[in-house]
């Protein structure tokens, strides 16, 4: 019975491998890691990166922001809708 279990495992992978909870590497700040980058509300290129296809601001776990820069992506995303550089939703 044993022999039947061992055959049905995949032997290329260990016991503990699951591929639904893979270890996933820890993004980096981008505005931490280049000192250079300076966030602008006025520069619509930058804030498309933090943005997805429907206008929605990104989460941390997705732009890799630590916790103080995902602020300031948030106001210069919200200032750069109040005077209509970026659009509220996408149609």
């Amino acid at each position: 019975m044993a022999d039947k279990k061992q055959n049905r495992k995949n032997k290329n992978y260990d016991e503990d491998y699951n591929p639904r909870f893979r270890k996933q590497r820890k993004k980096v700040c981008l505005l931490c890691s280049d000192k250079n980058f300076e966030l602008d509300y006025k520069n619509i290129d930058q804030l498309k990166k933090f943005v997805n296809d429907k206008g929605k601001i990104l989460p941390r776990r997705t732009t890799g922001a630590c916790a103080k820069h995902q602020r300031d992506i948030t106001i210069a995303v919200k200032r750069a809708r109040h005077i209509a550089i970026l659009p509220y939703t996408q149609n």
